[in-house]
């Protein structure tokens, strides 16, 4: 075949790809708006569901939002630009959330703006009135905000509402975690470079990655709980670690976990301290689990995932009845398994979700079931359907949310036929040009 003739049979194959690839956009729900599924295989715990989404690459379409056991939306907190991360339902009915808003050059404060010229992000914890949520017009009846240089891994993850009345926060940008008053004062202050950083006792024995400093991602400081003893318990994902910090000393007191010790966790999020019984049940992200230890101990008493149930999970709550809660990040889900890791209820199609509370359960303590009373199950996929799954997920930080293996491969096929077909091209004038010149020198 010359190249002529192969250059109109891909012209040819392109157009048939790019039909095909319209009729795949047709026929896929790309709403994004959610739905609820229900298996026979048990009960779901009553209740409805606070959800927080973050949203994938640079949409910034983040929101939070309660959904009933049938998938209903009950009320969507949207704010614009912006990625939302923690968010649980207070006492009193309102809403206390974790916001980061990417802002323009121009509205950034110029001490933000040395090292990333284009942008910033607005970290903002907000408490909303709960009579609000439902309307179009949220009242903010409390904040606490701050800005950061970088919008990427500097975004605030976490807040807990004390029994004090202050607000403990989880600043990964910063690598501190701290607590304010109602008036904005700071009470407390647990900076990780005076722990973990280079010189510490922490670092000599146990190492951590370098490069503590301003505007790096070094610890991703993710997570705070205010445990039943008094003492925090921070997610410092970077250490691939859960540590116990006494405020009245700042001193670590426990640790699950060690940097590198990747078998243990990997990058985890959001881990629940099971006071009554002594564990921790944490979201194993890069291991595609969620796992749960015992303090004392370190050992495993429960586990579900693998790579064939869970896709980078970054939320569990253990509920009364021994179901759990996962947030399935990639898989854009939030699924609840019982006792036996049979999955009960599913709420799917939102874009990267973060957390999830059932709100029909305490936000901190309440009643719970200890994994060794569970049933654990694991299952792996295999290395082509895991690497293809990676593929699908990482596409979607780049194509719309709804983006599927399918949709990439018509895509690929695509590109690589007009390619070869600019390629061709190519040749067809190098060819004529020096067919040209070489005229020329004869004449």
């Amino acid at each position: 075949m010359d190249r002529r003739t192969r250059v109109v049979a891909l012209s040819a194959v392109v157009l048939v790809l790019t039909a095909v690839f319209g009729l795949q956009v047709v026929l896929t729900d790309t709403t994004q708006q959610g739905t609820a599924v229900a298996s026979g295989a048990g009960e779901p715990y009553p209740g409805n569901t606070l959800i927080s989404v973050q949203s994938y690459g640079d949409d910034f379409d983040g929101k939070a939002m309660e959904v009933t056991p049938d998938g209903d939306r009950v009320w969507v907190y949207d704010p614009p630009n912006s990625r939302v991360f923690d968010s649980e339902m207070l006492d009193n009915g309102n809403l206390l959330v974790a916001v980061a808003t990417k802002v323009k050059r121009d509205n950034c404060p110029t001490a933000q703006i040395l090292y990333h010229s284009q942008e910033c992000v607005h970290n903002r914890i907000l408490e909303i009135d709960g009579d609000t949520l439902a309307g179009d017009d949220e009242e903010i009846v409390w904040r606490y905000t701050w800005y950061d240089e970088y919008v990427l891994n500097h975004e605030v993850h976490d807040v807990d509402r004390l029994d004090s009345g202050e607000t403990a926060i989880a600043d990964m940008g910063n690598d501190r975690a701290f607590t304010v008053a109602r008036n904005g004062t700071v009470t407390w202050q647990w900076n990780a470079t005076d722990h973990l950083g280079d010189g510490t006792e922490f670092h000599e024995e146990y190492g951590g990655p370098e490069g503590e400093g301003s505007e790096r991602d070094w610890t991703h400081m993710n997570d705070i709980d205010h445990l039943d003893n008094g003492n925090f318990q921070l997610s410092v994902r970077n250490f691939d670690t859960v540590i116990e910090v006494d405020p009245e000393t700042n001193e670590i007191v426990g640790m699950v976990g060690e940097p590198g010790d990747h078998e243990t966790m990997y990058e985890q999020h959001n881990p629940q301290r099971l006071d009554e019984w002594g564990t921790l049940l944490v979201s194993d992200s890069e291991n595609n689990r969620v796992i749960e230890y015992s303090v004392d101990n370190g050992t495993s008493v429960w586990a579900y995932g693998g790579s064939d149930l869970l896709f980078w999970p970054r939320d569990a709550d253990r509920l009364p009845n021994g179901n759990t809660l996962i947030v399935d990040t990639y898989n854009d889900r939030v699924v609840e398994v019982d006792s036996n890791g049979a999955v009960v209820w599913e709420y799917r199609g939102v874009a990267m979700p973060y957390s999830a509370d059932r709100l029909s359960v305490p936000e901190e303590g309440g009643e719970t079931v200890p994994g060794w009373r569970l049933g654990s199950r694991t299952a792996e996929q295999s290395m082509v359907a895991e690497t293809a799954a990676k593929a699908e997920a990482w596409a979607r930080f780049v194509f719309p949310n709804w983006i599927r293996l399918s949709h990439l491969l018509t895509i690929s096929a695509g590109a690589l036929a007009s390619l070869l077909i600019v390629l061709d091209f190519a040749v067809l004038g190098t060819r004529r040009l020096w067919t040209v010149l070489r005229n020329d020198r004869s004449r």
